[in-house]
């Protein structure tokens, strides 16, 4: 007995001591319906009409601001407020019915989250006819754990312009669903940002990262969805460790962007990174860009190292892949496990400007590729790509300095060209794909395929091709695994030796016509 009593009188001097922690946080009720701003918003009963009051508020860790499904709110607020990462600031909905539609005709933004951290924003309809959606920016510190989900963005400024967009002031100069600071913001960044499961079309421009003397790190944009726009889907600038994954931008940058003379005015691409280090697309699908200048799906703009696209569908783009780097280069970029069919109505370019330097390009499958050009790559690594070309076209390499470039061509195969003679190894052979009407598993690789086991062993820890085998074979191409079962198309000696024949003279005419028409320009 004794024994026991000590057992309750341990137990309640530890509970006397230990201090209890309570879920915190308070709801608010809004109701565009049926509310009244002068109810005091902590029932349903009693919420209020519109948005005024949640600007008196000061938000504490826990607490919620709910709207009511299948309302209408005019709404262009600002909010200055932290929860925790075990009780964030929720901004969400109640009741059943459509996405409550929070939306702004003033030239504004719908939401600006300003020194905020851990708040989550989830599950609405945002519009801004005249300005855009949300604007999270560390204005006086750093932002950190701000979380958006489930959200639909659309009708924001949608029209065609002259220029690249600005954003100076966030998501309203760009026109855009999301921004994460601005340019010529504060130094303060943004950290473990991120977008999940939202819908983003008919916008000018979708989620936007913009730089800061301190990179934002660890975003994640995942299962987002982003088409017809006249601009960008995702810009990862002065990021670091940033995620786009599993994410779809169709019909994206349909600003072609010339003039009334055919001269280039500005320049867009659906992702890309921009002084960021260590960030990554992956498993997400490209297709329809139109931006004559740009308008690719692989583009490190400069000063982007130890980025990654791998893994990605790209499909009737202007181009696959133009680099930009100047003001320094690039360093440690890879693409590797690639899909790219049609994206060829500009030439690809890997490495103009300042120059790549420990670039990997490998285990690719390019059909239907325009001109492809190398320049200014040092101490890169090309190796079991599939590049078939259009008719007329060839892989150029134009290092000055190419003896001393310290670059690998390994185990490529190129088809409906001739093989660069840099690249010594290089097979030219039917690839031997499964074809078929299934735009994605067509290029796959039959049994027998001279292209099975016939790879460069490239160590790099995955563990899956792009069409999600495990890797069982080094191959060349985006497909690793032992063969489909399908029929292996082959070509004999003489009918190889007549493609080659018929590509040299295409390529031929190809370079008598560019040289006529660079006569003309001149």
């Amino acid at each position: 007995m004794k024994k026991v009593i000590s057992v309750i009188l341990s137990i309640l001097i530890i509970l006397s001591v230990t201090p209890f922690v309570f879920a915190a946080g308070t709801t608010y009720y809004i109701d565009s319906g049926s509310g009244d701003d002068n109810n005091s918003g902590l029932s349903e009963g009693s919420a209020w009409k519109t948005v005024a009051n949640i600007q008196t508020l000061t938000l504490e860790a826990g607490d919620k601001i709910l709207f009511k499904s299948g309302g209408d709110y005019d709404c262009a607020i600002t909010l200055t407020c932290s929860g925790t990462q075990e009780d964030p600031i929720v901004i969400s909905s109640y009741g059943e019915g459509e996405k409550p539609h929070l939306n702004t005709d003033a030239r504004d933004a719908v939401m600006k989250l300003f020194d905020c951290s851990y708040v989550t924003v989830s599950g609405f309809e945002i519009t801004a006819h005249n300005g855009g959606g949300i604007w999270v920016d560390g204005v006086t510190k750093e932002s950190k754990g701000v979380r958006i989900e489930n959200c639909e963005f659309h009708d924001m400024q949608n029209y065609t312009v002259t220029s690249r967009d600005n954003y100076t002031e966030g998501p309203i100069s760009g026109r855009a669903a999301i921004v994460i600071k601005r340019y010529g913001g504060s130094p303060y960044p943004v950290n473990d940002f991120q977008a999940i499961n939202c819908k983003i079309y008919d916008v000018g421009n979708g989620i936007f990262f913009t730089g800061s003397q301190d990179l934002n790190k660890n975003a994640l944009v995942k299962n987002c969805e982003f088409y017809n726009m006249d601009g960008e889907a995702v810009v990862l600038e002065g990021c670091d460790g940033a995620l786009v994954t599993h994410c779809r931008a169709i019909d994206c940058c349909q600003g072609v962007g010339l003039d009334e003379n055919g001269q280039i005015l500005y320049f867009t691409a659906a992702m890309w990174t921009h002084y960021s280090s260590n960030c990554t697309f992956s498993y997400c699908e490209i297709a329809g860009q139109k931006n004559y200048g740009d308008g690719m799906t692989v583009d490190f703009d400069h000063g982007s190292y130890n980025c990654t696209y791998e893994y990605i569908y790209s499909h009737d783009n202007m181009r696959f892949m133009c680099n930009n780097p100047a003001a320094g280069g690039n360093w440690g970029n890879t693409v590797r496990y690639c899909l790219s069919v049609n994206d060829n109505q500009g030439r690809n370019k890997i490495g103009v400007a300042d120059g790549e330097w420990n670039f990997s390009f490998y285990n690719n499958t390019i059909i239907n590729s325009p001109e492809f050009q190398m320049t200014r790559i040092y101490d890169s690594l090309f190796a079991n790509n599939i590049i078939t070309f259009k008719d007329g076209h060839k892989f150029y390499f134009v290092n000055k300095e190419l003896k001393d470039s310290n670059n690998v061509f390994a185990n490529n195969c190129y088809y409906n060209t001739f093989n660069p003679s840099f690249d010594r190894d290089a097979l030219n052979t039917l690839p031997g794909f499964v074809g078929g009407d299934d735009p994605i598993k067509a290029y796959q690789l039959a049994e027998g395929s001279p292209l099975i086991g016939a790879g460069f062993e490239v160590e790099d820890g995955l563990m899956t091709d792009f069409y999600g085998n495990e890797i069982t074979s080094t191959n060349i191409g985006c497909y690793s695994a032992d063969g489909e079962d399908a029929e292996l198309e082959t070509e004999n000696f003489i009918e190889k030796a007549a493609r080659i024949i018929r590509q040299v003279f295409k390529i031929a005419v190809e370079e008598i016509r560019k040289l006529i028409v660079d006569l003309f320009d001149d």
